[in-house]
């Protein structure tokens, strides 16, 4: 048997996975509804997230970024960590670095303290009929004190995409820092990547078949697509700050689909996947 044709007996034996469902959570920002003057409210949201996280029993729980209001606030990690152990142990958790855990315009001490605390700030992992890819969105919004840490990610980015491209699964981004918010050219903002680094990734993920990025970082839902690429950003499971309620979103991926859905905290589904309405 050759190599390509093993290539694509294993690609096609991957899309047959079973469908599966991942939870997003966004910014739990521990320390934000107070200005860090407690996290109460925080706790509050997250103990409620955790517990209908282990009741509806997704794949695996991402939260992309913002896990504390105030990096190295060892107070807001605990809190964060210590809930974080009441998750079933077969629901795996990823954490993704926001611009509050590694500072606005990150430093190596920055990025040192969050790596100590949580582990790596960009990695890969797969579940199985998916590629996650986690990046570090600070490192692309604000380089500047850390050119080297954003290099050496935008080169670990290029051999990991080909990696997810070998593994005939699909590949999705996660990320705090969405690239833009609905059009892939709109101009710089506080909510966006700089346009020349945003145009330049983008086309590093389309040339090799991404079709979903997860992010946060906006408080409020926010939708656009780049070509066959979906830009999701979901509001807060802490603090919102616009219309849309504290929440999670739900994913359900099959084959190289992905139907997703934002819930806030007070209309979560009983079960997922949800049962059709009856006539």
């Amino acid at each position: 048997m050759t190599r390509t044709l093993l290539l694509s007996l294993l690609a096609l034996r991957a899309f047959a996975a079973d469908p599966f469902f991942f939870i997003q959570a966004s910014d739990p920002q521990f320390g934000m509804y107070t200005a860090n003057k407690d996290f109460r409210q925080e706790t509050a949201n997250w103990e409620f997230v955790v517990a209908n996280v282990n009741r509806l029993k997704p794949a695996f729980l991402v939260v992309t970024g913002d896990l504390t209001n105030q990096d190295g606030d060892q107070a807001q990690i605990a809190e964060y960590q210590r809930i974080n152990k009441k998750l079933d142990a077969g629901i795996h958790l990823y954490s993704v670095p926001g611009n509050h855990d590694v500072a606005n315009e990150p430093t190596p001490a920055t990025l040192a303290a969050y790596r100590k605390a949580y582990g790596p700030d960009y990695y890969s992992f797969r579940e199985s009929g998916m590629y996650g890819i986690v990046l570090d969105s600070s490192l692309f919004k604000a380089p500047g004190k850390v050119m080297e840490e954003a290099a050496k990610q935008e080169k670990w980015l290029e051999q990991e995409l080909a990696k997810g491209q070998a593994s005939g699964v699909p590949v999705v981004i996660f990320q705090h820092i969405p690239f833009f918010l609905e059009k892939a050219d709109e101009p710089d903002q506080y909510f966006n990547l700089p346009l020349e680094t945003r145009q330049r990734v983008l086309a590093l993920l389309k040339r090799n078949g991404v079709r979903y990025v997860f992010a946060g970082h906006y408080h409020r839902n926010a939708y656009g697509r780049d070509g066959d690429l979906e830009m999701v950003t979901s509001g807060p499971s802490g603090m919102p700050i616009g219309p849309d309620p504290s929440g999670i979103r739900i994913g359900e991926v099959s084959g190289a689909r992905i139907v997703h859905q934002y819930y806030g905290l007070g209309n979560l589904p009983n079960v997922y996947p949800v049962p059709p309405a009856k006539k």
